[in-house]
């Protein structure tokens, strides 16, 4: 019985000092020199090797999606389109979530079964499914749209969940502040800054993470939250004035920073995660189910129960106006005053 075909491999020739690429072709064996005797340069040549051999052996046109891969549909997803996405790493993060259980199906295979059986496995909850899966949706639609599928199959997602209405009174606020400035030595620079500026200005973690000194006018009292070259996404970031109280911390923190350096840092460089300090300032002050975007819908919240107009909220929030009146129109003092009055006078 002939040896099963291994395919493509390295193997290194000892007389000639270099890394060489071995193939069976036809029951007979091949070989390409790498060009190199180091071992990481000869992975990348075969790699690539590899990459000419099936772009070669691919057929041309758009393939039956049974015939097409998940995981190269994500790959390609992952190495064309991210890259240049607003938030390339979410999508990198749902990548690695989606492979384990999608490797080795085809997009063919994709049916509502086998997204309820992908969200079984993982365990987690439904707004981490539904964003996982609308990254496979999103990856099928960019082979479909660059002619690598004749078609691409519905994703099923989970339904959307409600959105939590958890926002801090003025007392718990006022806890987790003087938490983040009493907690370690380490975080006591930047947490307190950064709960300062989510509270006043409402802005996403992500844009205050990203946030500049140059981003931010202390004598025109005006803070920016679309920093230079951005790529404009439906999660907006809002211009806006700033709030005095805020402006006095700004003032005080913009003595201690560079004029191009990040406004909240940890010793100059900018952090991308601060779930642990955030938590433990949460616990020190008592708190429950309260994260980052807690400190946003908080913002939201205080605004409609000052009476300050929805359509107001949304402009300072970067909502659309459904949306801010799902989220803050119950906690307006004048929601549905009109309807009631209405109602009144239609009573004998």
């Amino acid at each position: 019985m002939p040896r099963p075909n291994r395919g493509p491999y390295l193997a290194y020739v000892r007389d000639r000092g270099r890394w060489y690429i071995q193939w069976s072709d036809a029951g007979r064996t091949r070989q390409r020199s790498t060009g190199t005797s180091d071992s990481g340069a000869a992975q990348i040549a075969l790699a690539e090797f590899i990459r000419e051999r099936e772009r070669a052996s691919r057929p041309a046109g758009p393939r039956d999606p049974s015939q097409f891969a998940i995981a190269d549909a994500l790959t390609l997803y992952g190495t064309e389109h991210a890259p240049e996405a607003a938030d390339p790493k979410r999508i990198g993060y749902a990548i690695a979530a989606l492979i384990p259980f999608w490797a080795g199906r085809s997009i063919g295979d994709i049916t509502r079964e086998t997204c309820r059986a992908y969200a079984r496995e993982r365990k987690r909850a439904d707004g981490t499914i539904r964003r996982e899966l609308a990254t496979l949706r999103a990856a099928i639609n960019y082979a479909k749209d660059e002619g690598r599928i004749t078609y691409a199959p519905t994703v099923h997602l989970p339904k959307k969940p409600e959105g939590k209405d958890r926002w801090l009174r003025r007392s718990e606020a006022a806890a987790l502040l003087n938490a983040a400035r009493t907690g370690h030595a380490s975080t006591r620079p930047y947490l307190p800054l950064f709960i300062l500026i989510a509270l006043y200005t409402g802005a996403r973690k992500g844009a205050i993470l990203s946030l500049r000194w140059t981003q931010v006018d202390l004598e025109g009292e005006r803070i920016n939250f679309n920093e230079a070259g951005r790529t404009r996404t439906s999660k907006g970031r809002a211009h806006l004035p700033i709030p005095r109280r805020l402006l006095t911390f700004l003032r005080l923190a913009r003595r201690r920073g560079a004029d191009l350096g990040y406004v909240v840092h940890r010793d100059g460089a900018k952090l991308d995660n601060m779930k642990r300090a955030f938590n433990t300032a949460c616990d020190d002050a008592g708190l429950e189910d309260v994260t980052p975007h807690t400190l946003r819908h908080t913002c939201g919240t205080w605004m409609a129960q000052q009476g300050v107009p929805l359509d107001k909220i949304g402009g300072w929030l970067g909502h659309t106006d459904s949306r801010t009146t799902a989220l803050y129109a119950h906690h307006h003092p004048d929601f549905m005053e009109e309807a009631r009055n209405a109602a009144d006078r239609r009573i004998a």
